[in-house]
């Protein structure tokens, strides 16, 4: 109408449309991937090859939500899934500002199946190797890095763990952890201890002990006591390299609680309170989304202060075995 602008019925030699209401099938099969492109570059559709959204999952009659549940299922040394698993790979984070890991770790960590594995029942496999003298090792991360608790509610990340089965002299340098760190660390390492780590089971030199730790605040000293951390010291555990525990934490928001808790076969035994520290340092380290790290080290600075070094004798080739790991979240109202 007027002078405004038109729609013409014939464009590139194609009949776009017989009448007002009526595209050509031919005009439908030209025009879609063009409207992708401008909704695309709207931001009203995810790019191509853009993962999809999770999806949302209902609570269950327990209240807690399911937001991840990995039983690493699969044939014997194939992958992890990758919709829920990638790796870290090398002796440092993107950009490198924390060589070796930050802790002086001296493995390479791969990719490789001889290193991170399915064993075919059911089983991870993350396995220190050496070759030439050099080690290798995995880490692998979840996905997705979102994983938070709701306002005033509860989130609970846990895994089904047997420790590396070595002890003594064999196992000197042996660090396997499972932990998680705030969102905004998965491109680097800038803004750490800050953000938060959460060390929900660590271990180290084939020790009958494991521990759990929370990271936050400032790089030396303050509320956090860094860089050790608020660490709930060793929990003796004399079957944890051959038999399966179920470790945990929960971040618990709820008025009256907030409070971080560590356990180990649904036994509490370490809590880490709000008022352990001000408030915009709790706010910082747990109020956000967080990824999960599985990994075994070789050396660095922890097995170190426990008074073992990577040596000659250090058996490579023992698996740290994880049965399952599985993220909920619980509301405020249950």
């Amino acid at each position: 109408p007027g002078n405004g602008p038109t729609c013409p019925a014939v464009r590139d030699r194609i009949l776009l449309y017989r009448d007002d209401a009526h595209l050509t099938n031919v005009a439908a099969i030209v025009l879609t991937p063009r409207l992708e492109r401008l909704l695309t570059g709207a931001g009203a559709l995810p790019p191509a090859g853009a993962p999809a959204p999770a999806p949302s999952a209902a609570p269950g009659a327990d209240g807690w939500t399911e937001l991840l549940r990995d039983d690493f299922d699969g044939p014997a040394n194939s992958r992890p899934s990758p919709a829920n698993w990638s790796y870290d790979l090398g002796t440092c984070y993107p950009g490198c500002p924390a060589p070796r890991w930050g802790t002086g770790e001296i493995e390479t960590m791969t990719d490789s199946t001889e290193n991170v594995r399915l064993d075919g029942r059911g089983v991870l496999e993350i396995v220190p190797t050496r070759k030439d003298g050099r080690w290798s090792s995995g880490r692998i991360t979840t996905v997705r890095s979102d994983f938070a608790p709701p306002p005033g509610g509860v989130l609970r990340i846990e895994a089904s763990i047997a420790l590396p089965d070595v002890t003594g002299p064999g196992a000197a340098g042996y660090w396997p952890a499972f932990w998680t760190l705030g969102s905004s660390l998965r491109d680097g390492y800038t803004g750490w201890p800050g953000v938060g780590e959460l060390d929900v089971m660590e271990s180290v030199n084939g020790r009958d002990t494991v521990f759990g730790s929370m990271h936050c605040g400032v790089l030396e000293g303050g509320p956090c006591e860094e860089p050790v951390g608020l660490t709930s010291g060793p929990q003796a555990c004399a079957d944890c390299r051959e038999a399966f525990h179920t470790y945990a934490v929960e971040v618990d928001l709820t008025p009256g609680a907030r409070e971080v808790r560590w356990y180990r076969d649904d036994r509490v035994y370490h809590r880490v309170r709000a008022d352990a520290m001000d408030a915009g340092t709790w706010k910082r380290a747990v109020d956000h989304g967080v990824f999960l790290i599985l990994n075994v080290a070789v050396g660095g600075k922890l097995p170190e202060a426990d008074g073992a070094t990577v040596g000659p004798a250090t058996e490579p080739g023992h698996p740290m075995r994880v049965d399952r790991v599985r993220v909920a979240t619980r509301s405020a109202t249950g």
